[in-house]
């Protein structure tokens, strides 16, 4: 028998809302639409199989799989499908997907007559973690990732976890990566929990984040730990042509790509005098722990990599990195390059 639903407040001025996590949630959606509503655009891509039960007329527009999709070209497409459906400025988007949906959808509500209110229903474990809370919109250009992008706060998210019943092997995977991240982020004991309080714990940790610095202008950087390799590597397989189906590169998603920038990230850090080879181990041995691969992807180049850093969001003209230390994880600038290239031509690979 399931216990009640967790409920996690995100505590922004005006906009404060509510994260609502566990089996059956998708019944709290109707509650998170705005009353002025009186048409919602459902987005969501094909194979979803979430069934929504709205008390307004909707329409259903789909977005094709695959990462190449999360352009400002599908953001295009949304806005043409609202404009032939007449969806109005006080009306409703709802997001219903992973990360990939969420985040353009949200872009879109938030272009659309210059802000829509927009409803996540998240459907991924990495959705439901961490991608479908905080307010980031964004789409990738050929130049790098979520380049494109702004900050706008949903009025509500879904974690329904009967939704994941039927997630791919490879979708647990990435949620995983994520979910080590919010280890390192001081969120303990969360090898130990059930799924539903393994979402909880990792939705509070954001929320407290997010809240604290909604436009990421200093503490809001932490929640990117392992994501400045991750986000390269993933880049520059976009650049290189990869698998429309998958991430870059073709058998990398975005939770495992995190899994190797956490392992690098704790490498540079011991190189440089921040952390100690035993908590690299540690680091190595978490990754490992969630059946992940803390190794580097074949034929990855480390110059080309840097070059992708570099157009990084925390960077200002130098490399940033949120890196592990003395006093827990913090962003870390002016890193020289020279030396982020050797420690990626020193890692392991597969």
């Amino acid at each position: 028998m399931s216990g009640p639903l967790r409920r996690v407040e995100v505590p922004l001025r005006p906009e404060r809302y509510e994260v609502v996590i566990g089996p059956g949630a998708l019944g709290e959606l109707a509650s998170m639409l705005p009353g002025t509503a009186r048409l919602a655009a459902v987005v969501t891509q094909p194979g979803i199989g979430v069934e929504l039960d709205l008390p307004l007329p909707s329409f259903v527009v789909e977005i094709a799989r695959g990462e190449a999709r999360k352009s400002l070209a599908t953001v295009e497409q949304l806005g043409r499908s609202f404009a032939r459906h007449g969806l109005g400025r006080s009306d409703v988007v709802i997001a219903v997907g992973g990360g990939l949906v969420t985040d353009v959808a949200g872009l879109a509500a938030s272009l659309w007559h210059r802000g829509t209110p927009v409803v996540h229903v998240a459907t991924t474990l990495l959705a439901q973690i961490d991608a479908a809370i905080g307010g980031k919109t964004g789409v990738n250009l050929p130049e790098g990732k979520n380049l494109m992008g702004t900050f706008s706060q949903p009025r509500g998210v879904v974690c329904d976890t009967d939704t994941l019943s039927s997630l791919p092997e490879e979708e647990w995977r990435s949620g995983l990566g994520e979910l080590a991240k919010y280890a390192f982020l001081g969120v303990a004991g969360l090898a130990g929990m059930s799924l539903v309080d393994r979402i909880e714990a990792c939705v509070a940790c954001k929320a407290g984040v997010v809240a604290a610095d909604e436009r990421e202008s200093a503490g809001r950087m932490l929640l990117n730990y392992g994501h400045t390799l991750a986000h390269a590597l993933e880049a520059a397989g976009l650049a290189g042509g990869a698998d429309e189906e998958t991430h870059a590169p073709a058998t990398l998603r975005h939770g495992e790509a995190v899994a190797v920038g956490l392992v690098f990230a704790a490498r540079l850090a011991e190189a440089l005098g921040r952390v100690d080879a035993a908590r690299v181990g540690e680091h190595v041995a978490l990754v490992e722990s969630l059946g992940l691969s803390p190794l580097l992807p074949k034929g990855s180049d480390p110059s080309r990599l840097v070059e992708f850093m570099a157009r990084d969001k925390k960077a200002h003209g130098d490399l940033t990195f949120v890196l592990d230390g003395p006093a827990g994880v913090e962003p870390v600038r002016g890193i020289d390059a020279s030396l982020v290239v050797r420690i990626l031509e020193e890692m392991p690979s597969a």
